[in-house]
């Protein structure tokens, strides 16, 4: 199963009818199919890649929070425990599994009181998929009702009919972390997902090339050897004894691993928050290698970086967020944009030409007013 498409309605303070899409919308060359794209179907292309930018506040992260709702319906059936608000929230999701396109459909209703999603007006289509009718992927033509006899509880999504078990489908990295949690967070995924202690290594060094060892010892301490010392500590006294760059980098590359390892999209909120650019770049690169990327995981990101699209071969694989008279849209970069390939992405937001750049009158107001 691979997500296709997101399309919502009144899912915050979005626009309506804001989509997502993870299909390719300019021509396709030989060299974007090596590194820009993965084929999940005949003909059928997905992004590798796909980065949101904007200005602070423009709704990148409701971007975020979006696809986190419609992977947490895809993998476990169900929204549940979720800070951001879906309550009314209109869902249209396009997916492909085996030979099939669907459609799903539903109302979100929240539960305040279990702090839940009560799924109201679903709707299951499907069509198959042939390689001729790509263009037409997504119109209603030969869309046919899927029908089920047996009910659910009304916080289950009958997409349990089709997926028939839960799997992960996502991984969400903020850039808050899990704080005093992280430590057990990560070596909880190094267990469920079997991680090679030399691959988990090799990721600390990364960020702190002085640690020799990090291992569990029990369920409240861990040994930790570095410069020749080792110590048993506690969560809480690791997090104090290494930088919160080098806590948050450990478990995005945990994350990381287990995504190109299992197939697993990425979802990372803000991507170069505490990390050296360098480090991000080559997140972007193992996406792009098929050597390392084989079974067709994607990253999805969220950054002010504007450096790293330049990265990107494509546009069409950047978004564009936008806040305008309280409601947030998104603007695909090939689509919307139609800027020249030969001029650096990175110097028309310096230019601001997408309008993502702090406000120049602003910033000489704040200045003025310290002068005061």
């Amino acid at each position: 199963m691979k997500l296709l498409k997101v399309v919502a309605n009144n899912f915050k303070n979005c626009k309506d009818n804001f989509s997502i899409d993870f299909l390719p919308k300019s021509r396709i060359y030989s060299q974007d199919k090596e590194y820009e794209l993965q084929e999940i179907k005949e003909n059928l292309y997905r992004f590798n890649t796909l980065a949101i930018v904007g200005k602070n506040a423009s709704g990148k992260t409701t971007a975020l929070d979006l696809l986190d709702c419609c992977y947490s319906i895809l993998g476990n059936f169900r929204v549940e425990n979720k800070n951001y608000d879906y309550n009314n929230t209109n869902l249209k999701i396009y997916f492909i599994k085996e030979n099939y396109i669907y459609k799903y459909e539903a109302d979100l209703v929240k539960n305040d009181i279990y702090n839940k999603a009560i799924f109201k007006n679903e709707k299951i289509s499907k069509k198959r998929y042939y390689k001729s009718s790509i263009n037409q992927i997504y119109d209603d033509d030969k869309f046919e009702v899927v029908e089920f006899k047996s009910k659910l509880p009304e916080d289950i999504s009958t997409l349990f009919f089709v997926l028939n078990s839960s799997e992960e489908r996502a991984l969400y990295f903020d850039s808050f972390g899990k704080g005093a949690n992280t430590y057990k967070e990560v070596f909880n995924l190094i267990d469920t997902y079997k991680i090679d202690k030399k691959i988990f290594m090799d990721i600390v060094k990364l960020f702190d090339t002085n640690i020799k060892r990090i291992e569990k010892k029990d369920t409240y301490n861990y040994i930790i050897e570095y410069s020749n010392c080792e110590k048993i500590v506690s969560e809480t006294e690791l997090l104090y004894l290494l930088s919160s760059g080098t806590t948050k980098g450990i478990l995005l590359y945990l994350l990381m691993v287990i995504s190109l390892t299992q197939g697993i999209d990425l979802i990372v909120d803000e991507i170069e928050t505490h990390f050296h650019k360098t480090l991000v770049d080559n997140m972007i690169s193992l996406y792009k290698d098929k050597k390392i990327n084989k079974y067709n995981a994607s990253l999805i990101f969220s950054t002010h970086y504007c450096e790293l699209l330049n990265l990107f071969e494509r546009q069409d694989n950047i978004l564009i967020s936008r806040l305008e008279d309280g409601k947030i849209s998104l603007l695909n970069m090939y689509v919307d944009e139609k800027i020249r390939n030969d001029i650096l992405k990175s110097a028309r937001f310096y230019e601001d030409t997408f309008k993502t750049n702090v406000d120049y009158n602003d910033l000489m107001t704040f200045k003025k007013d310290l002068m005061v």
